[in-house]
């Protein structure tokens, strides 16, 4: 006879201010992840745009907003642009290995490294080794973190310049955070080379997406999401495939640089993701 499966108890934050949308107020709904099943919750609650942060699963529940919209690539579908053809070619001799869920200082040092520069003062700013550690390490479902190296001379694996802690799902691999040397400037669109090898590894193992956590429309930092394509976005009737002509409308209104990939892959508030100091209370 089978154990009856328990459904998850569902909890709401307090009102905070909104990291994306000035004058906006963000509230999120979440649960925990534990017990025998809990890598097929995830599974079923990442399809109806949760993610995951250690062994909490969480999506925005805000009163008066839904500018939070959950997406994901189409890895088999996908059409790299010229710009991330660039990226490909440049990029293409790092060497990349699939390790465990097992922080490291190497890791830790780099992941400094890219907050001291592109997110000074930002909800991790404040994460020490240790909650670095717990970030990695405290999963309930199949996590690994994939390590991005230069070749030394002899063609073994050299430095780390990009790191991504990675979910894999039933139905692909859902990007939780990204980082990378931003003093690689020899490696233009590093970053976004983290997502794109992501989108090819997925198409590869014939898994069907790459999530990418949330797109906030009318938040200028997470435009780069609609760069991939196809692109699908989750809605009250469900996934749809974002059409040609509105993905081209969203691209055409980017007017800044291109925002390295790794920026939006999810971690501190980028994706409403709790910060190293935020911890769910669970009653």
């Amino acid at each position: 006879m089978t154990a009856p499966v328990r459904f998850p108890r569902f909890f709401v934050t307090a009102p905070a201010p909104c990291p994306y949308l000035p004058g906006k107020t963000e509230r999120k709904v979440f649960t925990e992840l534990k017990g025998p099943h809990a890598e097929q919750l995830n599974d079923a609650l990442s399809r109806i745009g949760f993610r995951r942060s250690q062994t909490v699963a969480y999506r925005p529940s805000c009163v008066d907003c839904r500018a939070c919209i959950s997406v994901r690539v189409v890895a088999e579908e996908f059409k790299p642009s010229s710009s991330q053809r660039k990226s490909l070619r440049r990029n293409d001799d790092l060497i990349v290995t699939e390790c465990r869920a097992w922080a490291t200082t190497e890791q830790y040092e780099l992941l400094q490294k890219y907050l001291a520069s592109r997110h000074p003062g930002g909800g991790m700013a404040a994460m020490d080794e240790v909650d670095y550690a717990d970030m990695v390490e405290h999963t309930a479902v199949s996590s690994f973190v994939i390590e991005y190296r230069e070749p030394t001379v002899d063609g073994s694996p050299g430095r780390l310049v990009a790191a991504c802690l990675t979910d894999r799902q039933a139905d692909g691999l859902s990007m939780i955070y990204s980082f990378y040397d931003p003093d690689c400037s020899d490696r233009a669109g590093l970053g976004n080379y983290v997502i794109l090898d992501h989108i090819r590894r997925t198409a590869e193992a014939g898994l069907p997406y790459v999530y990418l956590g949330y797109w906030v429309d009318g938040s200028q930092r997470m435009q780069y999401k609609v760069r991939y394509r196809p692109l699908e976005k989750l809605g009250p009737e469900g996934w749809s495939r974002m059409s040609e002509d509105e993905q081209a409308s969203h691209i055409a209104a980017v007017t800044a640089p291109e925002t390295e990939a790794a920026e939006a892959v999810e971690g501190g508030t980028k994706d409403g993701m709790p910060g190293a100091q935020e911890r769910y209370k669970l009653a």
